[in-house]
């Protein structure tokens, strides 16, 4: 278990390296169409922004592929309790990670509540994270 613990925080950091990554892309475009049109005020938006690019990012892998580039550096995957894996099951397990706060606390609501899971939106979406076969 604690092999576990220690391999999904190495998977969500590679990932967060890479959402970083896209979101500076993403701004090295953007900012130079601000910059002609002087709409500087919109950059007050980029926590939405990296939100939406954290949600599309997690949602897109680990609903099509069950698994993030991250985990798959780490050869750990998302598995489904009942059925496959799906888009909404991947948005459900991932909403803490808009922000970091919502991320501790469901791994401390779940921690609390005592379950075999290790985050409490992986009980409600009816997944959870295994090392690959």
């Amino acid at each position: 278990m604690q092999n576990l613990w220690g391999k999904r925080f190495a998977a969500l950091i590679i990932d967060f390296l890479i959402v970083i990554l896209i979101t500076w892309v993403f701004s090295g475009i953007v900012y130079p169409l601000l910059a002609v049109t002087n709409t500087f005020g919109i950059l007050n938006y980029w926590i939405i922004v990296t939100a939406v690019i954290v949600m599309v990012y997690f949602t897109y892998f680990e609903g099509k592929l069950g698994t993030t580039p991250g985990k798959s550096v780490m050869k750990i995957e998302v598995v489904v309790d009942d059925g496959e894996m799906n888009y909404q099951k991947a948005f459900i397990r991932n909403i803490s990670k808009i922000l970091g706060i919502p991320l501790i606390l469901d791994i401390m609501v779940d921690y609390i509540a005592g379950s075999s899971k290790l985050r409490y939106l992986d009980e409600v979406a009816g997944t959870d994270v295994k090392l690959k076969a």
